[in-house]
């Protein structure tokens, strides 16, 4: 309970703290026009308020992601309170607030543009492919993910008892919030659906103090409780499991598109960084609630890693269930009134990522081929092909796809970080807040690739020791180009 405690104060102190730092380093100007208005077409670029703002850029981000990832993240033990924290401060929410403040001053650009003014006309190539990858990725995760929990939900012998069903009613509204102005939809529904994941979030904060079931400490952090161990290793594993609630390249995708309703530069704190913080904190929520309630089953003999596996599997299935557990914990702490609130924040989490990835993948293309967005059949070009390949992908299986997006969306996270570490060298400002992420996670994402079987499968020492290679090859690249850039302004 301290460690979760101690965890919980750390990342309200990082927003009070370290989001002013990081403003100041990136500058603030509250008198220049942001996209809103400077771009304004009344469909993607228009001003919103604030509170709304904030609501959308949460609940973009945070899908099933904080939730999901924090269940299947806590096998790796403790050491998920301590990613969380530390990847949320110091990596995700600068992460996303250098990405949204980006955008504010690139008249509301996407992240593959933004990226690609930094880092050169190949990474601009590669990005666009990249983040429209990403975005398919998380569309077709976000469909299937809150499908099934709806199905499962409904229980047996019924129309609704259908994940076929659901996603084609998720899929409908996903249509219909990818082709009409933000302010129409999107605009109107996120203040339900924020409220039903922060009441939620809070229940399970009430639990996590009150209800019976022991949560590990810090001292036993370093430990893999995965059914297989020796598979993937706490690193890189947790920082690939958990991405969502710590670093995340998908809400690079997201901020972009707050940056083109914001009103003023110096409301990016709360939206941006603030934002990130409230999603680690549900992280946070989510693992300890888990490993608490698995805890409290009455399992013989049975750790509380183990009673959580056979949760997670069913006693005995393949493939891990966590939309499962969520059911569980919402039905056993909450109540009926309290469990409908939870699930329906659980369910609008993920949908609400989903419908914006869309959006967002057709403003990525709509960006780099200059192709105005005012009428809605040129919207419904876009969109199509995007929807078409989702589809498509939501054949595979949970478990597999969410590995492939964990892999994707982390990467992501890597070309952003070292989008804005030139970014924030080129403007002669401390680079370091962004420079040492992105060394991490060049690291952990190279390290994965060449190791998972999704990958090239190779052994752990060469694939880590191949990351900290690249990752230094990269840093030195980068003080090359920073002295040669110096020398020649001089």
């Amino acid at each position: 309970m301290l460690s979760f405690s101690f965890a919980f104060i750390f990342l309200i102190l990082g927003f009070v703290f370290y989001s002013k730092y990081v403003e100041k380093v990136v500058g603030v100007d509250a008198e220049r026009k942001t996209p809103a208005y400077t771009q304004n077409d009344g469909v993607d670029f228009l001003p919103l308020p604030t509170w709304k703002v904030f609501l959308i850029q949460f609940l973009n981000i945070a899908g099933t992601g904080p939730i999901f990832g924090a269940i299947l993240g806590v096998l790796y033990g403790p050491a998920a309170y301590l990613w969380i924290v530390l990847g949320c401060v110091f990596g995700g929410a600068v992460h996303d607030y250098l990405s949204g403040m980006m955008s504010v001053r690139s008249k509301g650009q996407g992240i593959a543009e933004i990226v690609g003014d930094q880092l050169g006309t190949a990474a601009r190539m590669f990005m666009r492919v990249f983040t429209l990858v990403l975005m398919v990725f998380v569309g077709a995760v976000f469909v299937t993910s809150p499908a099934g929990l709806l199905a499962e939900l409904a229980g047996e012998g019924s129309l609704f008892s259908s994940q076929t069903f659901w996603s084609c009613l998720i899929f409908v509204y996903y249509i219909l919030a990818t082709l009409l102005p933000i302010d129409k939809l999107i605009g109107r529904i996120y203040p339900l659906f924020g409220a039903a994941l922060l009441i939620m979030a809070l229940g399970l904060l009430f639990g996590i103090f009150v209800k019976e079931g022991a949560m590990p400490e810090i001292s036993t952090a370093f430990h893999n409780h995965n059914a297989n161990p020796k598979a993937m290793g706490i690193f890189p594993g947790l920082f690939i499991t958990i991405a969502c609630g710590a670093v995340s390249g998908f809400h690079a995708t997201q901020s972009p598109m707050m940056a083109r309703c914001m009103k003023n530069e110096k409301f990016g704190r709360k939206v941006f960084y603030g934002a990130m913080i409230t999603e680690g904190l549900v992280a946070l929520i989510w693992s300890a609630a888990t490993i608490k309630f698995a805890d409290s089953l009455n399992v013989d003999g049975a750790t509380p890693y183990e009673k959580l596996l056979n949760v997670l599997t069913g006693n005995g299935e393949h493939s891990a269930n966590p939309a499962l557990l969520v059911n569980m914990i919402c039905q056993t702490w909450l109540g009926k009134i309290g469990a409908v609130l939870a699930v329906l924040g659980v369910v609008a989490a993920p949908i609400t990522s989903g419908d914006t990835a869309f959006r967002s993948g057709r403003l990525i293309a709509a960006d780099f081929m200059h192709y105005k967005q005012n009428k809605i059949y040129k919207r419904l070009i876009l969109a199509i092909p995007l929807f078409f390949v989702a589809l498509i992908l939501m054949q595979v299986d949970f478990s597999v796809l969410w590995q492939y997006f964990g892999w994707t969306n982390q990467t992501l996270s890597v070309f952003t970080f070292w989008g804005a570490t030139v970014w924030l060298a080129r403007n002669h400002r401390n680079y370091g807040i962004t420079l040492v992420p992105a060394l991490f996670m060049t690291v952990v994402c190279t390290t994965y690739i060449l190791l998972a079987p999704i990958g090239f499968n190779l052994n752990y020492n060469v694939s880590w020791i191949s990351g900290c290679i690249v990752a230094v090859a990269l840093l030195i690249y980068f003080l090359y180009w920073k002295q040669k850039k110096l020398s020649i302004s001089k």
